[in-house]
């Protein structure tokens, strides 16, 4: 992290940013320090020392933002600007964000505080922020316009209210929303119960990320903003796997993970392993007796989802969206399907003009994990990242919750690849085999038509009248 020091130091890296001198270090005394981040690995939680206690979350891939105690109000001080973020490794993105990442960092208060944040506006253009969620006076919703003027660039505006009720909760823009939004400006907010609460249980872990989605082209490093549904990359807190850190919890743990939706469009999350129970939505905790164990759960647009299980299970255990091409990088909506095309003929001919051609998909996509394919630079590999027993063929919404035994209370480093335990690991059978039974039948309808015996067709012929008839 850095300080306010670094920060205008800094500043001038990110393109098309408003010279910080526009807001005046005098203004700047009075405020916060501006923290920002630079790192893309998950931040140890921030445990807090002043204001009220709580058990603080660790946000995937990034980190809580600092806050200063002010007369009794928790003070934060929020900076939008250009940031570039490391998507994976050696695949940088030119994004929106707040304090130096996208997303920005998480907020973190207790339920009965009163908060009072400070937004700078570093962008080419004006902003505002929407408070996703809360109950809060009318003009502190952040809809520029409606609620508020938009914070032109260069100012400075600011929020108080009091955070109050528990839950999970985001913000993001709510100015020129397709634009910022589709750059990456968006957050994590969490408001901790100030007592026991009779539908929040105490856990040892607590995750939290964000769905995100771009689309950027192959060798470049800014997002389409016009785009709607056609995305390529898929990410959780604008990284995609490999480059998403694992979930690492000790055996035994109860567990949570709070997940909010900013994409296009839904996301079923699907954990192995394990059966989790939906603990909360955007609409706070859900009443006990609407839980039942699911192994995965739909993620509207612009929902939250809170999950909580018993990491019971040790082993390195999948985490990711079900929809299988949210968990491929880079890929393009205008491929056609070769599988079992034969390209031998027509591959010899063109590697004689071409010589590094290449066969793609005619054996499915697994091949191209392992060609090792000149890619341009600036591009994330579509399906990568490698396991103890190979390629996992996965990408964009991919990661892995490792549940271990002997991991310590509150450690959340990477504890390597599980040890299986000797015989407990599928393998190759080199026995006789049995023909195995196949359906051989293709079945028939389930309504048969009737057959009947054709009926010959009598023609008559009907010759004109004398015209006498009336018509």
């Amino acid at each position: 992290m850095t300080s306010r020091r670094d920060f205008f130091r800094l500043a001038s890296i990110a393109g098309g940013a408003v010279a910080a001198s526009a807001v005046s270090r005098v203004a700047l005394a009075a405020l916060p320090e501006p923290v920002i981040q630079t790192s893309p690995d998950t931040m140890p939680p921030l445990v807090p020392n002043t204001g009220r206690s709580y058990n603080p979350v660790v946000t995937l891939n990034g980190w809580t933002l600092p806050w200063r105690m002010n007369n009794g109000v928790k003070e934060f001080h929020l900076v939008a600007e250009p940031v570039v973020r490391e998507m994976a490794p050696g695949f940088k993105a030119h994004l929106w964000g707040y304090n130096g990442q996208s997303p920005g960092p998480t907020i973190e208060v207790v339920e009965g505080d009163r908060v009072r944040i400070f937004v700078t506006n570093k962008l080419p253009e004006h902003t505002s922020i929407h408070w996703h969620g809360q109950r809060l006076p009318n003009g502190m919703d952040g809809v520029a316009g409606l609620n508020q003027p938009a914070i032109q660039p260069g100012k400075t505006f600011v929020y108080e209210f009091v955070a109050r009720r528990p839950g999970t909760f985001m913000y993001h823009p709510h100015a020129d929303e397709m634009t910022q939004m589709a750059m990456g400006m968006m957050g994590f907010w969490i408001t901790h119960p100030k007592a026991k609460h009779p539908l929040i249980d105490e856990v040892n872990r607590d995750f939290c990320f964000l769905l995100n989605a771009y689309d950027i082209d192959p060798g470049s490093y800014t997002p389409k903003i016009m785009t709607m549904l056609d995305f390529n990359l898929w990410s959780w807190n604008s990284r995609i796997f490999p480059g998403i850190d694992s979930l690492n919890v000790r055996l035994n743990d109860k567990v949570r993970i709070r997940i909010g939706n900013l994409t296009m469009t839904n996301h079923p999350i699907h954990l192995h392993g394990h059966e989790f129970l939906v603990t909360g939505t955007d609409g706070g905790p859900t009443p006990k007796s609407t839980r039942w164990y699911e192994v995965t759960t739909d993620v509207a647009v612009g929902q939250m989802r809170q999950i909580e299980f018993l990491a019971d299970e040790e082993g390195d255990w999948a985490f990711h969206c079900h929809k299988s091409h949210h968990t491929m990088n880079a890929m393009g909506h205008n491929v056609p399907t070769l599988i079992g095309v034969d390209h031998r003929g027509i591959a010899k001919k063109i590697n004689s003009l071409i010589p590094d051609y290449m066969v793609m998909g005619e054996r499915g996509m697994a091949d191209m994990t392992e060609m090792e394919m000149p890619i341009p630079d600036n591009t994330a590999p579509m399906m990568t990242g490698e396991g103890p027993f190979g390629s996992v063929e996965m990408g964009g919404m991919f990661s892995v919750l490792k549940v271990r035994r002997d991991q310590k209370p509150g450690d959340y480093s990477n504890p390597g690849w599980f040890k299986h335990p000797e015989g407990t690991v599928a393998h190759e059978y080199t026995g006789p085999l049995a023909e195995p039974a196949r359906f051989k039948s293709e079945g028939g309808q389930s309504m048969p038509r009737i057959q009947k015996p054709p009926t010959p067709t009598e023609v008559k012929v009907r010759k004109p009248s004398s015209g006498h008839e009336n018509h």
